[in-house]
């Protein structure tokens, strides 16, 4: 088998990737000059393919190792690896405090650099890193708006009043237009949130909810919410690397968590399509992972990192444009 080249292997871009994986019990390797994940079955070793030209997302639960040659053919494919806990959550590769979110993150001095220096060129003025954290929330009010009446959604009994959520998305729209600092528009961001949880209950009549995170004896709901918000932080933070943006610089998120970039970034899909998912398999009784099938499966549909690319990039050239007037820099391909 010929060795393929680092450009080679990006000739998929990132927003058109089809795969995120979580693994557990397993050892990842090279073999045959593929990466592979092995898994034992009685005296037998099975060996499973992983396309990793074709993949943004590696997390590693339980159980699992990696080899120096797999981790070298993932840095040169782009793929984003995190080590994490049973079933996804917590995330804690190379930190210091389990609580920390960050990633083993590919080493490239070639990503381009005119989205950072957009997003420097406003992250120190406050009224524009607030002007760019609403935006992001509109985006984020606009995915909720798209997603939750979707037919397939319908049809498996999340069935959301259309005009109770738009009235709730448009009065959490004027608040947060009115919101005058990061902690104003974080407090309307939880409000809206609560809402959201209230109105997945009764379209699934899930009953009494109470959002806990990472507890022993969590209820379904809140568990498929950690596992899946978890999957969203790994496509955020693949967002995030295509753009050559430090997950330091938040613009919501960042005041006391290092990774406040992939919390702000997943927020424009975990209630939208997380959310959602977590209380259609608890109600149905699912286990974790047809759980994890089922949400990585919206993520895909909902082409989540391809919105969270342009969303970004939008607001990189749009927030920091008075300084780029000249620039020469093109937009990615």
């Amino acid at each position: 088998m010929a060795a393929l080249t680092p450009s080679e292997l990006k000739t998929i871009l990132h927003s058109k990737r089809a795969n995120l994986y979580y693994l557990e019990y397993c050892r990842v390797l090279v073999n045959g000059g593929r990466v592979e994940f092995v898994t034992d079955e009685g005296a037998r070793s099975l060996y499973w393919n992983i396309p990793i030209a074709n993949t943004t997302t590696l997390l590693l639960g339980s159980g699992t190792s990696i080899t120096q040659a797999a981790m070298r053919e993932l840095a040169k494919a782009g793929v984003m690896v995190g080590f994490c806990g049973g079933n996804g959550t917590p995330l804690f590769s190379a930190t210091e405090r389990e609580q920390d979110v960050a990633w083993l993150s590919p080493q490239s001095e070639y990503r381009p650099t005119e989205y950072l220096q957009g997003w420097v060129r406003f992250w120190f003025d406050d009224a524009l890193r607030l002007a760019a954290a609403k935006q992001l929330q509109r985006a984020r009010l606009a995915c909720i708006r798209r997603e939750w009446l979707k037919r397939p959604l319908q049809d498996e009994g999340f069935q959301v009043p259309a005009e109770r959520l738009h009235a709730a998305l448009a009065d959490a729209e004027a608040r947060m237009v009115r919101a005058e600092d990061n902690i104003n528009l974080l407090t309307e961001e939880a409000r809206l949130t609560k809402i959201l949880f209230k109105l997945a209950c009764d379209a699934t009549g899930y009953g009494q909810f109470v959002r806990i995170k990472r507890g022993a004896g969590l209820d379904p709901a809140n568990r498929f919410l950690d596992q899946g918000n978890y999957l969203a932080y790994g496509v955020a933070a693949s967002a995030a690397w295509v753009l050559g943006l430090p997950h330091g610089l938040a613009v919501l998120h960042g005041k006391t968590r290092r990774g406040g970039l992939v919390f702000d970034i997943a927020d424009l899909v975990k209630d939208a399509l997380v959310l959602p998912r977590a209380f259609i398999c608890a109600m149905a009784g699912a286990d974790s992972q047809s759980f994890r099938d089922a949400c990585i499966h919206s993520l895909i549909q909902a082409e989540a990192l391809d919105f969270m690319i342009d969303t970004l990039k939008t607001i990189a050239t749009e927030t920091g444009a008075p300084a780029r007037e000249h620039s020469d820099h093109r937009p990615m391909p």
